[in-house]
């Protein structure tokens, strides 16, 4: 007996949407997984700015820039809440303490890793196995950190304001500069003059995409593609590190 065409056809058509539906349900976790993972990196930024600042986000920066970048994120009120009142009632689980890691990464890209961990010796370990993994070294305390400046920025998309209003506030505020980027336009800043900036800007503009303190390189280096790969997986693998808070490079 011959096979039935039709039936055929429409197994494959349903074995094909069922294909479809697992790559779908697939991304869909990974999102979800990343979102979770933000999330909780900003749950503990915000639990440590309460405990530094105390809960009212008007007299205390850390926490406002932590709040910004958690609604820019979508972050649920309830994950807010329960970041702050763990903080406020005094978890044991909320001493984290801030590290700051330096080396280079593969192809000598310098790199400076920042976190918030409530185990300096399992943080220490993981950070040091993932540069081992791909290619890097970990370096001694201020071995690369001369390669970059300490600046604020503030973030916004680029329907929230033109560049040219954002560089007319950014001007009065004595901003270092306005980039364009993928993400929107950034506006660079001293670490001492971005609280008034970013003010300055939210009450232009509204809230922005994201702010606060980074480290941006003095020279920018190039890679080779195949590099460029392992530097990527080394820098998926220590943000993939719920203690670890930002990877910085100066790899262009």
């Amino acid at each position: 007996m011959k096979p039935d065409v039709l039936s055929i056809i429409g197994y494959l058509e349903i074995m094909s949407g069922h294909s479809q539906f697992k790559n779908i349900m697939y991304r869909k976790g990974a999102q979800d997984a990343r979102k979770a993972k933000i999330f909780s990196k900003i749950s503990r930024e915000i639990t440590v700015a309460v405990k530094e600042g105390g809960a009212d986000a008007n007299n205390n920066v850390r926490l406002r820039s932590a709040l910004i970048n958690a609604r820019s994120e979508n972050m649920p009120n309830d994950n807010i809440d329960r970041a702050i009142k763990k903080a406020l009632g005094g978890d044991s689980d909320t001493n984290y303490q801030s590290i700051r890691y330096e080396g280079y990464g593969p192809g000598s890209v310098a790199m400076i890793v920042e976190g918030l961990t409530d185990n300096k010796n399992r943080t220490a370990s993981e950070v040091r196995s993932a540069f081992s993994k791909h290619g890097g070294s970990l370096g001694e305390s201020n071995s690369v950190i001369f390669q970059f400046d300490h600046i604020g920025y503030v973030l916004y998309d680029k329907k929230s304001a033109s560049e040219e209003k954002l560089f007319e506030i950014a001007m009065e505020y004595d901003a270092n500069d306005v980039t364009t980027t993928e993400d929107g336009f950034e506006v660079l800043c001293s670490m001492e003059k971005t609280v008034s900036l970013r003010d300055a800007m939210i009450e232009k503009f509204g809230n922005p995409l994201s702010s606060g303190i980074t480290w941006r390189p003095k020279n920018v280096v190039a890679v080779e593609a195949e590099v460029l790969k392992t530097l990527t997986k080394l820098i998926d693998a220590l943000e993939d590190n719920d203690d670890v808070q930002l990877v910085v490079t100066n790899c262009a």
